[in-house]
């Protein structure tokens, strides 16, 4: 009898051994299945927070690129009007009809005084002007065109006899081409094709 009761003894202890190994397992799986799926969730959300910094990364990117370069389109030359400014009615026709031969439009002023005048109702985009004119000379009216904000943009080519000193008083009041006398026909719409190229950012 002593001899079954500790051998049943022995195996409840031995069961209660065998069960308390088991709930350790369990256990044991339990707990690294919850860090398995804590890990998970971890990696799911440093994906997503580099997802939103990747985002966010982009916009600021984006928002402090300079804006694309657009160019305005360059007028032809039925659509661009060039203004003459000069005291010689010959000198008027003459450039006058070189720049109507090329399909320009064309605005004649007699002197400087015109030429503001007529410049306050129609913006010219090239003004073509002669140094010496009675009452507002080619300076002058240079300088005015450059002081008014409606027409500070409009390309100045200066007609005018061809010395250093000149050309550094055109440059001073903004003039953007000299053309010393005479000068080839040509030369003076190349520079209006340049200066409207220009103009458009081209």
């Amino acid at each position: 009898e002593r001899q079954a009761a500790a051998e049943a003894a022995s195996r409840a202890a031995a069961r209660r051994a065998a069960d308390d190994a088991a709930q350790l397992e369990r256990e044991r799986r339990a707990v690294a299945e919850a860090l398995r799926q804590e890990e998970q969730e971890l990696r799911i959300i440093e994906q997503a927070i580099n997802r939103e910094n990747q985002r966010q990364a982009v916009e600021a990117a984006r928002r402090q690129a300079p804006a694309p370069l657009t160019h305005a389109p360059v007028k032809s030359p039925q659509q661009t009007v060039v203004m003459v400014a000069d005291d010689s009615r010959v000198v008027r026709v003459k450039t006058g009809r070189l720049l109507s031969a090329h399909d320009y439009q064309v605005l004649t002023a007699e002197d400087g005084l015109d030429a503001a005048r007529q410049i306050e109702g129609t913006v010219p985009d090239i003004l073509v002007t002669d140094v010496d004119m009675p009452g507002l000379d080619g300076f002058q009216l240079s300088r005015q065109v450059r002081a008014d904000p409606r027409t500070a943009h409009v390309p100045i080519i200066m007609v005018t006899s061809d010395n250093d000193e000149l050309r550094s008083q055109a440059a001073a009041v903004g003039v953007n081409v000299v053309l010393g006398k005479p000068y080839p026909e040509e030369l003076l719409i190349n520079h209006i094709e340049r200066l409207m190229m220009a103009q458009a950012g081209r």
